[in-house]
C-alpha cells in the first residue's frame, strides 16, 4: 500500500527552495505533522526551517511552495506557516480496503526483519518460588515483542531464561532439610517451597550461621554433589508444573527453557577468557572485573568461596547464543531495577573484545505493586498470577451471566459463556498490562484490571465481536463485503476510521522497533473507538436495492476494521471473540 506521508515528503523535497535549504526526503517527512484536528486536513508541513536558508517569513515560505506543489491524489493549501495536504477520500478509500481484503490476517505485517534472528529473553522465573503477579510484566511485554518482531519478518527465537540456579537453591535445600516434609512439597508444592524460602529468612535472622550454610550447600551443588542435584531438579521439575498451566492460559510459548544451570559447565571458559585478557582482579579473596573507569563499579565475578553469579552465567548464555543462533540482536526483558547489573556485564563483552556486544539490548520496565506496597517472597507477601488469571475468569463470567452480554445466538450459560469469560477475563488483565508504558511502575488494581468501560480490552474486544455481529447479519440479508460505492465512505466517521486502519502497520513498525507494545494496544483502541463512531453516525445495514452500493461499502469498512482489531489483538496476545 502506499505510503502518503513519504510521498508527500519527496514532493516536497523535490522543490528547489526545499532542496537549497538542505532538506532531503527523509529530514522533510521527519518533520510532517499529522494535524491534531481534521479539519486542517490529514498531513500538515511546518515550513519554520525554512525560514532562516530562504529569508522569508514562514507564512510566505507556506504559501510559495503551496504554488509550486502541483495537485495528484492530495488537495494542496495554505494555513499560517504551514502547507497542509488533503487525500482523495473515495480513493483513498478503495486503496486501504483492498490492501486489508487481500492481506487479511497479514495485515499489519511486513518484511522489515529480512528473515534476521533476534533472540527474546522474557518471563524467566525462579524455579521453587511462586509465579506471581509481579512476573507478569516480563511474560506479557516480552510475548507480545515477540510476536511483533515476527510479524515484521524477523526469525524470533523465544527463550524462557529460568532462574534455576544460584544461592537461592542452597537456602531451599538448606530449609528443606531442617524443617520440610517430601508429603507437604507434593501435596502442594509451590506454596510450601515458598513457605520453607520464608521461613528460612525468617530463622537466619536469628541465626546468621543459615546463610553460611546455604551457600555450602550451593557451592555443593555447582560441584554436582548428587544429594543436592537430585533436590534441585526435584524442585525444579514441580515448579514448572505452574509455571505451565499458566502459560498454557495466556497461550504463550517458548522455543527454549534453557535456563542458568544449562551455562554451569560454560562460565570456566568466561572466567578462564577474563583471566587470560587482563581483565580479571583479585579482592578479598573473590574475582572482579574493575569497571570504575566507565562509571560502572566493580562487578564481582566469582565469590571468595569459588561460586559464580548471575553476571557470570549471563556473560556465558551471551556468548554461547551468538555462536550459537548467530542473532541480529539478542533481546533481554527484564526489570529495570537491573539496569546496572545489563550494563555491567554487556561492557565486560564489549571489553572482551567481542563486536557484537551492542547488540545485546536491555529492555526494561517498571514494577507491578500491591496496593499496600512492593510484592516479596521473603515476606510472602505475593499474589500469585495463576489466582489472578483464575479469579479474572470467574470475576468475568458473573458478569456476563448478571448482564447477559453475549450477542446473538451465544447461551447465556454452559460452554460459550466459558469460553467467552476466559477469552474476555485473561484479555483484561494482559491489555491492561499492555496498555502501559513499559517503563512506569503502576499498583495493580482489580477494579482496573477488569473494568470494562473506557480503554480496556472488553471495550476492544466488544468492538471485534460487534463488527462480526453485523457481518453475520448482512450475510444472512444476502449483501456481500465488496467495495461497493466507496463515496459512501467519504464521511467524517467513516475517513477518520479508515485512516486508524490504514496506519495500523505503522503502528505495528513502531512498536517493534521500540519495543514497546503499548504504542500497538493504543492504536487498537483508536481502531476500535473509531470502528464505534462510524457504526453509531452511519446506518450500515440497509435492505433497498438501490442503496446496495452504499452498503456494500459501508461493510466492507466494517470488515476491514474487524480485521484490523483482530490482527492487532493477535500480536497482543488477545484473544478476539466473534460473540460478545
Amino acid at each position: 500500500m502506499r505510503d502518503y506521508g513519504q510521498e508527500i515528503a519527496a514532493r516536497i523535497a523535490a522543490l528547489p527552495q526545499v532542496k537549497d535549504a538542505g532538506l532531503d526526503a527523509a529530514a522533510v517527512a521527519e518533520i510532517l505533522e499529522v494535524p491534531q484536528d481534521a479539519a486542517m486536513g490529514d498531513f500538515a508541513f511546518p515550513c519554520f526551517r525554512l525560514a532562516k536558508a530562504m529569508r522569508k517569513a514562514p507564512q510566505a515560505i507556506a504559501g510559495e511552495l503551496a504554488d509550486a506543489l502541483s495537485p495528484d491524489s492530495c488537495g494542496v493549501e495554505v494555513v499560517g506557516a504551514y502547507v497542509n495536504f488533503r487525500l482523495e477520500r473515495g480513493a483513498f478509500a478503495a486503496e486501504v480496503l483492498a490492501a486489508v481484503r487481500e492481506e487479511g490476517a497479514a495485515y499489519g505485517h511486513s518484511g522489515l526483519g529480512g528473515g534476521r534472528r533476534v533472540i527474546v529473553e522474557y518471563s524467566s522465573p525462579n524455579i521453587a518460588k511462586p509465579f506471581h503477579i509481579g512476573h507478569i510484566r516480563s511474560t506479557v511485554i516480552g510475548a507480545a515483542i515477540a510476536r511483533i518482531l515476527a510479524a515484521l519478518g524477523y526469525e524470533v527465537e523465544r527463550i524462557n531464561h529460568l532462574g534455576d540456579y544460584g544461592t537461592q537453591f542452597g537456602k531451599l535445600i538448606v530449609a528443606y532439610r531442617r524443617f520440610g516434609s517430601k508429603d507437604e512439597v507434593e501435596a502442594a508444592p509451590i506454596a510450601t517451597l515458598l513457605k520453607y524460602y520464608v521461613e528460612f529468612h525468617k530463622q537466619a535472622e536469628q541465626d546468621p550461621s543459615l546463610e553460611e550454610e546455604a551457600r555450602a550447600a550451593f557451592a555443593a551443588l555447582e560441584r554436582g554433589a548428587e544429594a543436592e542435584r537430585e533436590l534441585w531438579a526435584w524442585f525444579r521439575e514441580e515448579s514448572l508444573k505452574e509455571f505451565t498451566a499458566v502459560y498454557d492460559m495466556l497461550g504463550i510459548t517458548f522455543d527454549s527453557y534453557a535456563g542458568e544451570s544449562f551455562y554451569s559447565d560454560k562460565m570456566r571458559r568466561i572466567t578462564d577468557e577474563l583471566a587470560a585478557k587482563g581483565l580479571l582482579t583479585e579482592s578479598e579473596g573473590a574475582q572482579i572485573v574493575d569497571l570504575d573507569d566507565c562509571g560502572l563499579g566493580k562487578a564481582l565475578i566469582k565469590k571468595s568461596d569459588g561460586s559464580t553469579l548471575y553476571i557470570t552465567r549471563d556473560i556465558a548464555a551471551a556468548v554461547y547464543r551468538k555462536e550459537h543462533y548467530d542473532f541480529h540482536k539478542n533481546i533481554y526483558v527484564v526489570a529495570s531495577q537491573q539496569d546496572l547489573h545489563f550494563r555491567q556485564w554487556i561492557k565486560i563483552v564489549e571489553l572482551m573484545g567481542y563486536d557484537w556486544a551492542h547488540d545485546c539490548v536491555h529492555v526494561p520496565f517498571g514494577l507491578v505493586r500491591l496496593a499496600d506496597g512492593a510484592m516479596s517472597t521473603r515476606t510472602g507477601n505475593v499474589v500469585f498470577l495463576l489466582d489472578v488469571l483464575n479469579q479474572a475468569v470467574e470475576k468475568t463470567r458473573a458478569i456476563i451471566v448478571e448482564k447477559g452480554v453475549l450477542t446473538d445466538d451465544a447461551a447465556e450459560d454452559g460452554p460459550a459463556v466459558d469460553e467467552a469469560a476466559a477469552e474476555i477475563g485473561i484479555g483484561a488483565v494482559v491489555f491492561q498490562e499492555l496498555h502501559n508504558n513499559r517503563i512506569k511502575d503502576y499498583v495493580f488494581d482489580w477494579d482496573k484490571a477488569l473494568n470494562f468501560d473506557g480503554e480496556t480490552g472488553p471495550y476492544v474486544q466488544y468492538g471485534y465481536a460487534r463488527a462480526a455481529s453485523v457481518l453475520r447479519k448482512a450475510e444472512g440479508m444476502g449483501l456481500s463485503c465488496n467495495n461497493g460505492d466507496t463515496a459512501a465512505l467519504t464521511g467524517d466517521a467513516a475517513f477518520a476510521l479508515l485512516k486508524k486502519i490504514y496506519e495500523l502497520p505503522q503502528a505495528v513498525r513502531e512498536a517493534g522497533e521500540k519495543y514497546e507494545p503499548s504504542l500497538l494496544t493504543r492504536h487498537v483502541v483508536d481502531v476500535a473507538q473509531a470502528f464505534s463512531a462510524f457504526y453509531h453516525e452511519e446506518r450500515i445495514l440497509s435492505d433497498d436495492p438501490t442503496e446496495r452500493g452504499r452498503t456494500e461499502a459501508k461493510l466492507a469498512l466494517t470488515a476491514a476494521a474487524k480485521q484490523a482489531i483482530g490482527n492487532g489483538l493477535a500480536l497482543l496476545g488477545v484473544a478476539a471473540p466473534e460473540r460478545m
